[in-house]
C-alpha cells in the first residue's frame, strides 16, 4: 500500500513539474510590418496571396488569403502540393497577437501550440461578427504537421482563454491532423479543412 501511495505521489509530482515547464509567449501578427508576400494573384486572376510572417524563435507563420478569408499555418509547413487550407466559411481575419504555448526542456524552448483570436462574420449577417480562439498544433522542423486542434467561442465566454490553453496543453502535441477537433461554444461558425 505504501508503495502504491509513493508511486501515485511521484506521478502527481511529475504531472505538476511538466505543467510548470509550459508557459506563454506573445508575438505581434502584423501583415504590413512582419510579413513578406511570397506569391499572389496576377492582375485579373482573383484576389489571393500567400505571405510568410515572423513568428517565434525562427518558427514562421504562413498566411494564405483568398476571397476575404485566411488560412494560417504556424511553424514549418510541408513542402510541395500537400498543404492544407483551414479556415472559417464566413469572411474572417486573424487578430494582431499570437499566443505561443512553449515547453521548456533544459536550455531548449519549443513552441508546440498557438492560440490566435479570429474575427468571423456571421454567414447570414456579415456586419455581425463573433470572435473565436483557434488552437493550432505548431509544425515542427522534423515532422512538419500543423493544424487546428480546437475552436473556442470567445464572444461572451469569460473562460475562453483558459479553455484554449487547456486544449493546447493537453492535446496539441499528440493531435493527429485530420482528426475531429475539440469545439467549445455554440453556435460555432463553420470551419473547413481542405487539401490544396
Amino acid at each position: 500500500m505504501k508503495l502504491l501511495l509513493a508511486l501515485l505521489a511521484s506521478f502527481a509530482f511529475l504531472q505538476v513539474a511538466a505543467a510548470q515547464n509550459i508557459s506563454s509567449v506573445y508575438t505581434d501578427f502584423d501583415r504590413d510590418k512582419n510579413c513578406i508576400t511570397v506569391d499572389h494573384a496576377a492582375e485579373g486572376d482573383g484576389d489571393w496571396a500567400t505571405l510568410t510572417c515572423a513568428g517565434y524563435m525562427g518558427f514562421p507563420v504562413v498566411v494564405s488569403y483568398g476571397d476575404a478569408r485566411e488560412s494560417v499555418f504556424y511553424g514549418f509547413p510541408s513542402s510541395g502540393e500537400d498543404n492544407t487550407w483551414e479556415s472559417f466559411q464566413g469572411f474572417n481575419a486573424a487578430g494582431g497577437t499570437v499566443e505561443w504555448r512553449v515547453r521548456k526542456d533544459g536550455d531548449k524552448t519549443i513552441p508546440f501550440a498557438t492560440i490566435h483570436r479570429w474575427s468571423v462574420a456571421d454567414a447570414e449577417d456579415p456586419d455581425k461578427k463573433v470572435e473565436v480562439l483557434v488552437v493550432e498544433k505548431v509544425g515542427q522542423l522534423a515532422e512538419r504537421a500543423g493544424c487546428a486542434v480546437g475552436l473556442v467561442l470567445a464572444t461572451g465566454n469569460p473562460q475562453a482563454n483558459e479553455t484554449a490553453r487547456s486544449i493546447a496543453d493537453e492535446q496539441a502535441e499528440t493531435f493527429a491532423c485530420g482528426d475531429e477537433r475539440t469545439v467549445v461554444g455554440e453556435p460555432m461558425p463553420g470551419f473547413d479543412r481542405q487539401a490544396n
